[in-house]
């Protein structure tokens, strides 16, 4: 009788500890900071909000100012040439780099580009890794019987950072989802 009642505690315990981490300490961990911004852009271009949340948690941890090694920009890291051919596309008027480290101008374009890799690539994996290694890269993987027995979906990334990538994303989206009962 004496376990059934420490069980039963340390049962109690553990179900408090996930009540407390779900509702009080993961939300620092994981923000849903730009919430309007995302859910925004995310339903423009029929994204799931916890992808956008996934990316940029992943490239930047909503750091609106960061800049990667290869001089990608804002919450979303957009490169150069990704920033200058979406800035055309989407018709921002005296569009600039530095644009970039603006919340709304940055999350636009990211949700943008992962429509735009959507519409190529199909398969969200595709995209992710898309979206890191580059669709030049990834077009040439999946013609490459080593990494695609199909053509659309890759069965080995072989770059080590994009495979990395992939997963964090992935695994940060499932986070969100669960935290947020967000799609």
């Amino acid at each position: 009788m004496r376990f059934s009642i420490k069980a039963a505690k340390i049962t109690l315990l553990f179900a408090l500890m996930v009540l407390v981490c779900r509702w009080i300490a993961l939300p620092y961990i994981f923000p849903r900071k730009h919430q309007y911004i995302v859910e925004q852009c995310a339903t423009a271009y029929q994204l799931p909000p916890s992808l956008v949340y996934g990316v940029i948690f992943t490239e930047s941890r909503f750091e609106k100012d960061a800049v990667s090694s290869k001089n990608a920009k804002g919450l979303m890291q957009i490169g150069e040439m990704t920033g200058n051919w979406a800035g055309e596309a989407l018709g921002i008027l005296n569009y600039s780099q530095e644009m970039l480290f603006i919340p709304e101008i940055n999350i636009e374009i990211g949700c943008w580009y992962l429509k735009t890799l959507h519409n190529q690539f199909e398969n969200t994996q595709t995209v992710l890794a898309a979206y890191n290694a580059g669709s030049g890269n990834v077009s040439k993987w999946l013609c490459d019987s080593h990494y695609s027995d199909d053509g659309k979906t890759l069965k080995e990334i072989p770059f080590g950072e994009t495979k990395r990538y992939v997963k964090k994303v992935t695994i940060t989206q499932k986070i969100y989802q669960w935290l947020y009962d967000i799609p």
